[in-house]
């Protein structure tokens, strides 16, 4: 089984030693958020791939609309330069009302998604690039430096951050892979594969061709396994009061959905938070996320496996080191 790990650290000064590590302990790819206005995940990426040497790095997810297509290129370029074929672009649209909050609100994100690909895959292939959309409109742009004067091309994999399925769908069509969600159920993992494979039929290409990971959440305390679901179960609560995607496909009620939603402000407090997970049952927690003892983590996360999971994300919960370590040192046991 593949690993991948999602960064919890917050100062970039940290990403070091979690990077080393994860390489270590033979991990794919060490997978850097930038969602809410918390850290820039260019800043801890490329601090994490000067500093390793195998494993690779990817962004899990930029917004795609705080960068221009030429910009996001030329991150992807530039990192790509310091660590040749060690890097992977992760893009997706920011969550309401956070991206309207920024001014970004964007009403055809599947639209805007497509266009800016499709740009950016031409741009990463040396060419210059013209392009008029809804969402894109540039005019023959294309790297400028000594060395792009014989048209490199720069093959960075990119990656749709798709939690919809019509995004999935687009997913097959134009990208390497999608890094999907976490916090839903192994049966929405095995449909949204089911239409990774729509969209990669419709353009005649295989599935080999795309990967599929996906984050999850997980949490391990072998002496009181409740505690890593009252993890769990606390981030589960904020995202179902904050993200609209989480809410619609996790498996809550319209009933636990209220009961959270009637507490929560935004931001919300870690009081409400707290005060909210009443709502919200074990048997919920447990269903879309991998937590509990070691063995019934492994056994959660070898279930989004069977649905198609590629590679399963770690996003630790509770006690973030314990978690990794336990589950890394379960899956090298198993071979």
């Amino acid at each position: 089984m593949k690993l991948g790990l999602m960064s919890g650290i917050d100062h970039p000064r940290d990403i070091i030693d979690q990077a080393q590590w994860a390489e270590d302990q033979g991990f794919e790819t060490v997978w850097v958020g930038e969602g809410r206005l918390t850290r820039n995940a260019v800043v801890h990426m490329t601090l994490a791939a000067a500093n390793t040497e195998r494993i690779t790095i990817g962004s899990g997810i930029f917004p795609f609309r705080t960068r221009s297509v030429g910009l996001l290129g030329m991150t992807a370029r530039t990192l790509d330069d310091m660590v040749p074929g060690r890097i992977k672009l992760g893009l997706g649209a920011w969550w309401e009302p956070l991206a309207t909050r920024n001014g970004l609100h964007t009403a055809k994100p599947r639209t805007a998604m497509k266009e800016i690909i499709l740009a950016l895959k031409d741009l990463l292939d040396g060419k210059s690039v013209t392009y008029q959309g809804e969402y894109v409109d540039i005019d023959q742009i294309k790297f400028d430096t000594p060395e792009d004067d014989d048209n490199p091309s720069y093959p960075v994999p990119i990656y749709i951050g798709a939690v919809r399925l019509r995004m999935m769908e687009l997913v097959g069509e134009v990208a390497d892979g999608a890094l999907m969600d976490f916090l839903v159920p192994p049966e929405y993992t095995a449909l949204s594969v089911d239409h990774i494979k729509i969209g990669a039929d419709r353009m005649g290409r295989s599935m080999d061709e795309i990967d599929c990971p996906q984050l999850l959440g997980v949490a391990v305390d072998d002496d009181n396994p409740q505690a890593a679901v009252d993890a769990c179960k606390k981030f589960l609560t904020q995202y179902i009061g904050q993200q609209p995607h989480i809410t619609e496909n996790c498996g809550a009620t319209e009933e636990q959905i209220a009961g959270v939603k009637s507490v929560m402000g935004w931001p919300a407090t870690q009081e409400q938070i707290e005060a909210a997970m009443q709502f919200i049952p074990d048997e919920l927690v447990r269903d879309v996320c991998c937590c509990g003892t070691t063995s019934e983590t492994i056994e959660r996360i070898e279930a989004f496996v069977a649905a198609g999971c590629t590679e399963p994300v770690l996003t630790p919960l509770g006690d973030y080191q314990g978690t990794v370590e336990k589950i890394a040192g379960a899956v090298r046991q198993r071979g």
